[in-house]
């Protein structure tokens, strides 16, 4: 079949297609149509990769600093002056409209230049006393695993801070999604990125983490995605204790007190909800509402997730484009069913709509009964249920009844009760009165089944550091 688009492995600076020429088919999920292919890398190729990374990693960790930030900085700008084209790209393969994943790029471009200017201070010695400083040196080659969600700005979360580190990096890109890899991969090249310090691989990805993990020469593994599979990576990599950051599911709740106010509160979780689909682990998945409000909650945001605009992501006019594959809009189906079979009830959407592409509307559920499946696993798309709440404690207990623990947003004037929410919330992010994406200086990591470590800030780089003490005592003449 004959593709308009053909994306390749990068390997040791050179692009090129799997050794045996297989390749996997790339799906618009707004036509559920192929329509580009991406190279489904061997074993051979994986080790290949792993040989430039490790052939790589000393001159690359012997690269001042500041050096390296220079790169980090370049990859920025050329990134940025291809924006347009990317987003597009990752549009076409996503799903996401084109206005989203032009601000997803933004936050890339942010996330290569904020590690690039501050690559040195963040990998400067620093004293204890007048005997004791601790250096701070490459972890060594980083195996990096992203999903199709956000691939452009969790590659470079992951990039960015590794390569600043001074680290290799083997990427495993996200198959759906595999443009958003290659064009950082090709704005680093362009910026003069020496040859083996990033490769980029796709294909069967339980094969590639398997021979990646096996390899001694990987010393950190970095990971987004589910809790099930971060797990089995963590299994993985204990056989030759490779460090792991790992960020994992969420089921984000959001409390809104009595003194809310509903006409600022409602459109930011709705905006923030139904970006991307509601696929982000970050995503908003229960609201809980103090009693007397809860009404008119219900009514007002129902009539509102009605006004959201679903169509074809490249159409401006779009406010929400179609789930990322016909695995999400299973999933909305068994979750919705399990629900409604337990005596929820339906306020808007919960059905699949009925033209070509992976289209689910804004759904609300309310009376939801406790042990319905989507109040425990991860929803991971544009499902949101309601619940009342009569005291803070309550409130704070329904919010933290899950085994997920990465964001928790409130919206309160009350300092008492916002303190007592923000003190309660088991999440590794509370937000207050507000709902919005991680910056990139900002660390950010989950808490419970959520994994752990940190990407972001000066943790993110961190995680891919080894901290060395020297101590020593003046020479005696």
């Amino acid at each position: 079949m004959s593709y308009t688009r053909s994306h390749q492995l990068f390997i040791n600076g050179t692009w090129r297609a799997a050794s045996d020429g297989a390749t996997l088919p790339v799906i618009n999920p707004a036509t559920e149509n192929a329509f580009a292919s991406v190279a489904s890398a061997t074993a051979q190729d994986l080790d290949e990769a792993l040989a430039a990374a490790q052939g790589s990693s000393k001159a690359w960790a012997a690269l001042p600093a500041n050096e390296r930030g220079a790169i980090l900085i370049k990859a920025s700008k050329i990134l940025a002056n291809n924006i347009d084209a990317a987003a597009r790209n990752l549009s076409e393969e996503q799903g996401k409209t084109v206005a989203e994943a032009t601000g997803e790029y933004k936050r890339t471009v942010e996330t290569l230049e904020w590690n690039g200017v501050h690559a040195e201070r963040l990998c400067a010695a620093s004293p204890i006393d007048e005997h004791r400083t601790i250096r701070l040196e490459p972890a060594g080659v980083v195996a990096a695993f992203t999903p199709w969600n956000y691939p452009a700005v969790l590659n470079a979360r992951k990039l960015a801070p590794a390569l600043a580190a001074g680290c290799s990096v083997i990427l495993k890109g996200a198959e759906e999604t595999p443009s958003a890899a290659v064009h950082i991969a090709e704005a680093l090249h362009q910026a003069g990125l020496p040859d083996g310090v990033v490769n980029v691989v796709f294909g069967n990805p339980a094969a590639i983490s398997t021979h990646l993990l096996a390899s001694p020469i990987v010393k950190v593994l970095t990971f987004t995605g589910s809790t099930a599979v971060g797990k089995q990576l963590a299994k993985a990599a204990a056989n030759n204790l490779q460090r792991c950051i790992l960020e994992l599911g969420g089921h984000s709740p959001v409390v809104v007190c009595d003194d809310a106010d509903l006409a600022k509160a409602i459109p930011a979780i709705l905006e923030y909800k139904f970006e991307c689909a509601g696929q982000s682990c970050n995503a908003p998945s229960r609201i809980l509402v103090a009693r007397p409000l809860y009404n008119d909650f219900v009514a007002r945001i129902t009539e509102a997730a009605g006004r959201i605009r679903i169509g074809a992501p490249d159409d401006p006019a779009t406010e929400m484009g179609p789930m990322a594959n016909a695995r999400r809009i299973e999933a909305m189906q068994r979750l919705t069913k399990d629900a409604v079979d337990g005596g929820a009830r339906i306020q808007i959407g919960g059905a699949r709509l009925e033209q070509p592409g992976f289209y689910w509307p804004p759904t609300i559920l309310t009376d939801v009964p406790s042990d319905a499946k989507v109040l425990h696993e991860e929803p991971f798309g544009p499902i949101l249920t309601v619940a009342p709440f009569d005291d803070i404690d309550q409130a704070i207990d329904e919010a933290n009844a899950t085994e997920y623990g990465l964001a928790g947003y409130l919206f309160t004037g009350n300092s008492e009760a916002k303190e007592a929410l923000v003190n309660g919330l088991s999440a590794g992010a509370v937000s207050v009165n507000f709902l919005k994406g991680v910056s990139a200086d900002s660390p950010y990591g989950g808490v419970k089944q959520s994994g752990y470590g940190y990407e972001g800030g000066e943790q993110g780089v961190r995680g891919f550091q080894n901290l060395k003490l020297v101590n020593e005592l003046p020479s005696h003449r």
